[in-house]
């Protein structure tokens, strides 16, 4: 059955588009979801199907129809994928580097998606058709804990979670080259799309969102850093900008770093490796269950590529 929603606008949202102010009342749909009720015209203002663009003037009421979700038309896939936690409401996994999380153009399978349609009894099916269950992501290269919904009450709970910041607790591990100038901070910037790689992000001037990362130098090694990461916002490649913005990229990442080709030490004739990912990993995840209100903490160990990166520099410089 189609849900009906009927959402107020505040006065202070004047000025703000449509599909972005959509996008903080309704967390527990994906942005690309909110532009697919917008263009179905399931988004409606005094009778009128809106416009993603339109500016809001304050103390108006939306009317927003969500309709139930599609059969789901994706194959499960038996692949190795360790699992951290289990119940009737979510599932919690270590996500390896290269899989990509749910189905996309050129990545129509093999995706987490399709695994833990094999390993789950059932998914949520608030985020569409190609995203079951999925709350929050990781990038390809990215290995570490996710969470994802088996329904959508939890789903949508999960979701409010990680759209305030404030009950979900996100770290990262990362090998940087260089250092931070500082061996802990904040960096705070505003994050956007890059204006003329689409692809990218890029800190920006003005506009953008607000994203903050707290960090904090564990070990420098060599030319290279590991460095703890803790999340206040989740922006897309947050801490892969944040890292290029203090001039210490992540080794590997060919986006935003100096790419694969990585020199083990400094100077002209420096040994060198070619990875096969960038060394980011989500190596903690916090939040509250959606269902018991307990608190859930899960850490798991740095993946064997860092400790072998480490001490082939250590091997060569000595």
């Amino acid at each position: 059955m189609t849900e009906s929603r009927r959402i107020a606008v505040p006065a202070e949202k004047a000025g703000e588009r449509l599909d972005r102010f959509l996008s903080d009342a309704m967390p527990a749909l994906s942005r690309s979801r909110i532009q697919q009720l917008i263009g179905e015209g399931n988004v409606r203002l005094g009778g009128a199907c809106a416009r993603a663009s339109f500016r809001l003037k304050g103390n108006e009421v939306l009317t927003v129809s969500v309709p139930p979700p599609r059969p789901l038309d994706l194959s499960p896939a038996d692949l190795p994928l360790r699992i951290l936690f289990q119940d009737d409401h979510l599932i919690v996994v270590e996500k390896p580097a290269g899989m990509v999380v749910h189905p996309a153009p050129g990545h129509s399978g093999g995706t987490l998606v399709n695994v833990l349609l094999f390993r789950a009894d059932r998914l949520s099916g608030i985020g569409g058709v190609a995203r079951p269950g999925i709350v929050h992501r990781l990038d390809r290269d990215t290995s570490g804990i996710l969470v994802a919904a088996k329904t959508d009450e939890s789903h949508a709970k999960l979701s409010a979670q990680f759209a305030s910041h404030r009950e979900v607790d996100r770290r990262y591990h990362g090998i940087v080259r260089g250092r931070p100038r500082q061996a802990a901070g904040t960096v705070t910037t505003q994050i956007g799309r890059h204006s003329v790689h689409r692809k990218k992000m890029a800190v920006l001037p003005a506009g953008g969102r607000k994203a903050v990362t707290h960090y904090r130098v564990v070990e420098s090694f060599g030319p290279f850093s590991l460095v703890e990461f803790r999340l206040e916002t989740g922006r897309t490649h947050q801490v892969r900008v944040h890292c290029a913005h203090l001039s210490c990229p992540i080794v590997g990442d060919e986006v935003y770093g100096g790419g694969r080709k990585v020199a083990l030490s400094k100077g002209r004739n420096a040994e060198t490796v070619t990875l096969d990912r960038f060394f980011l990993h989500a190596y903690h995840l916090g939040f509250v269950h959606p269902a018991t209100g307990d608190r859930m903490e899960f850490t798991v160990a740095d993946p064997p590529e860092f400790t072998a990166f480490r001490a082939a520099v250590l091997e060569t410089t000595g």
